[in-house]
C-alpha cells in the first residue's frame, strides 16, 4: 500500500509566514490554519483506524483498510476544508475525533444547530443566532449542509429492526404541503406509535405517501413485518375505510379498536348545531357503559331517539360496533389506553407546534428530516413505562396467553 506523504511542517511554516506577510489572516476561509488542522485531524483519524484494525485482529476478525472517503467540514478558526477519512473493508470503523456525520469541528456547535433546526428555526435565524452568540459567520447554505448530514441517520432509523411483539400500536396520519416539480402537493405522513413489552413508547414507523388510504397502510404494515414485528395484540386506529381489513391481512390475530373520539366527531358532522350538545350527551352512555352488552343497549336507545332524524350519525355506530366495542373486554386500566388514539395524537400536537409556521416544505426529504429531529427530541421523555404497566401486562397475559413473551419483557 502506498504510504501517505508525511506532513512537511517546515514548508507549511514558510507558506504560513509568507501568507501572513502578504496580508492573509488567521481567520476562517481566507486564513492559513486550515492545512494544519486538516493534517492534524487526518493523522488522528489514521491513528484511530490503526487502533481499530489492531483490535479487530486481536478479536480474530479479518479486516483491513479499504480506500478513503471525503467530506467537507467547517471549523470556527479554519473555515471550510476537505477532510479525508480511511474506510475499512468490514465497515465497522466508527471514528471518534470527527464522527461520520459530523460536519462542524466544534461538535457542541453542530449539536446546537441541529437542536435549533428541530425547534423550527429557519436557516437564516440560526445563522443570525450563531453570529450573535459565537461571533462566527456561518451561512444558511452551510447550515443546510449540516442538517442534510442527518439523512443517513434518518434512513437507518426508519429501517431499524423492531421488537417481535407490541401489546399496543397506534396508527395515524398527518398531512403537509411539499414543493414538487414546481408545484405544491399534499403529502401524507404515516406514523406508527408502539408500546413495547417494557411499557415504553416508541415511534416504530414513519412513512410518506401522496394520499392517506388503506392500500398504502397495507404496505406500511408489510414493512413492519419485514422489520421483525411478528404480532400486535391491539391496534388503535381511526375510522378510515378498509383500515381494519388491511391490518387483518398482515396481522390476522390483532384486535382492532376504532377511536371513539373519531367516531363521535364523524357522527356530529351530520347533526345540526342546535342538536349537537344533546346528541353528544346521548352518546356518552354508549362508550361509558360498564360492559359491551350495556353499551349496545344504550346504542339502540340512541338509535331509537335519533335514528330517523340523523340516520347517518347512527348508522356508522352500528356498522362499526364490533371494532368500537373492543375496549369493553378489558378493565379500566387498559380501556383508558386503547379507546382513543390520544397517545399518537398527543405526539402529533407537539409536532404541529413546530411545523405550523413552515408552510410548504422544499422537498419530501426536508419534511422527513425535520420530522425525525422533532421525534428524536420528543422521545427523550419516553423513559418510563405506562402507568401500572406490571398490572396491565399481567391482564394481557391472561387474555392473550402465550402471545405474551414475559421472558423478554422483564
Amino acid at each position: 500500500m502506498k504510504e501517505k506523504t508525511p506532513f512537511d511542517f517546515e514548508r507549511f511554516k514558510e507558506e504560513a509566514l509568507q501568507g501572513l506577510s502578504e496580508g492573509k489572516s488567521l481567520s476562517p476561509n481566507d486564513g492559513v490554519l486550515a492545512p494544519l488542522m486538516k493534517h492534524l485531524l487526518e493523522s488522528m483519524l489514521s491513528g484511530e483506524m490503526d487502533n481499530h484494525l489492531e483490535e479487530e485482529k486481536a478479536s480474530g476478525n479479518s479486516n483491513r483498510r479499504n480506500g478513503k472517503t471525503k467530506k467537507t467540514v467547517w471549523g470556527p478558526h479554519t473555515g471550510t476544508f476537505e477532510l479525508e477519512t480511511s474506510r475499512d473493508r468490514s465497515g465497522t470503523f466508527e471514528p471518534k475525533i470527527v464522527p461520520k456525520r459530523q460536519l462542524i469541528i466544534t461538535e457542541q456547535l453542530e449539536g446546537h444547530v441541529l437542536s435549533m433546526y428541530a425547534n423550527g428555526m429557519s436557516m437564516r435565524a440560526i445563522s443570525d443566532f450563531i453570529r450573535e452568540m459565537y461571533a462566527m459567520e456561518i451561512s444558511a447554505t452551510e447550515i443546510s449542509r449540516i442538517t442534510e448530514s442527518v439523512m443517513p441517520a434518518v434512513n437507518e432509523w426508519r429501517s431499524r429492526p423492531l421488537e417481535a411483539v407490541y401489546p399496543f400500536v397506534f396508527l395515524d396520519c398527518m398531512h403537509y404541503k411539499v414543493r414538487q416539480n414546481g408545484t405544491v402537493e399534499s403529502r401524507a405522513i404515516y406514523n406508527i406509535l408502539g408500546i413495547g413489552m417494557d411499557g415504553r413508547k416508541d415511534l416504530i414507523g414513519l412513512y410518506s405517501s401522496e394520499h392517506e388510504g388503506a392500500k398504502f397502510w397495507l404496505s406500511v404494515l408489510t414493512d413492519l413485518k419485514q422489520r421483525g414485528v411478528e404480532d400486535i395484540l391491539i391496534a388503535c386506529i381511526d375510522g378510515l375505510k378498509g383500515f381494519p381489513e388491511a391490518i387483518e391481512a398482515i396481522f390476522p390475530k390483532t384486535r382492532i379498536q376504532l377511536c371513539v373520539v373519531h367516531q363521535i366527531r364523524s357522527s356530529i358532522r351530520y347533526v345540526t348545531d342546535k342538536d349537537k350538545r344533546e346528541v353528544i350527551a346521548d352518546m356518552k352512555p354508549i362508550y361509558r357503559a360498564v360492559n359491551e352488552e350495556m353499551g349496545y343497549e344504550n346504542l339502540l336507545l340512541f338509535e331509537e331517539k335519533w335514528g330517523k332524524k340523523y340516520p347517518l350519525a347512527v348508522k356508522s355506530w352500528l356498522e362499526n360496533w364490533v371494532n368500537l366495542s373492543t375496549f369493553f373486554e378489558y378493565d379500566q386500566q387498559i380501556r383508558k389506553i386503547i379507546y382513543t388514539t390520544n397517545p399518537i395524537e398527543g405526539m402529533h400536537r407537539q409536532i404541529r407546534k413546530i411545523t405550523k409556521t413552515k408552510g410548504a416544505f422544499n422537498s419530501e426529504q426536508a419534511l422527513l428530516k425535520l420530522m425525525y429531529l422533532i421525534i428524536k427530541d420528543i422521545s427523550k421523555k419516553w423513559t418510563m413505562p405506562a402507568h401500572n404497566w406490571g398490572l396491565t401486562i399481567s391482564q394481557l397475559y391472561i387474555k392473550f396467553g402465550d402471545r405474551i413473551r414475559l421472558d423478554k419483557s422483564f
